[in-house]
């Protein structure tokens, strides 16, 4: 079921993706644009608590980065692959490559220092300081 490539759309935003094994390297790896992975399950209380920031995320910064949530319990392969034990777990990649990563629930500040510096300048919301 997880095999076929498929980009679903989840949470309010409707900018939040859905990543799975079968798909990640083409979604993820092979991404123009930084792509930030929310490794999760719907059993995980603090994994809930991510979700609206996570989806505030990838509507403030659709286009200039690939925001979305794997399932670790429907796609365990890439879990493993990454050597996620606790979840959840946000990496950050980059030209195919973990550049940033983060293990539990955080606010959306902590989550932006993970995003920012692997953005163009132009490219964040936020003012220059």
């Amino acid at each position: 079921m997880a095999s076929e490539h498929t980009l679903t759309t989840e949470g309010a935003s409707g900018h939040t993706l859905t990543f799975t094994d079968g798909a990640f390297d083409q979604d993820v790896l092979n991404a123009e644009v930084p792509v930030l992975v929310d490794f999760w399950a719907p059993w995980c209380g603090p994994c809930k608590a991510m979700g609206p920031t996570v989806d505030a995320l990838a509507a403030e910064y659709a286009g200039k980065v690939k925001i979305g949530k794997i399932n670790t319990d429907e796609n365990p392969a890439t879990a493993m692959r990454y050597q996620v034990r606790g979840i959840p777990t946000l990496l950050l990649f980059k030209g195919g490559k973990v550049v940033d990563q983060r293990v539990g629930a955080m606010p959306k500040p902590e989550v932006l220092k993970m995003i920012t510096p692997h953005l163009a300048s132009a490219a964040t919301p936020e003012k220059a300081s």
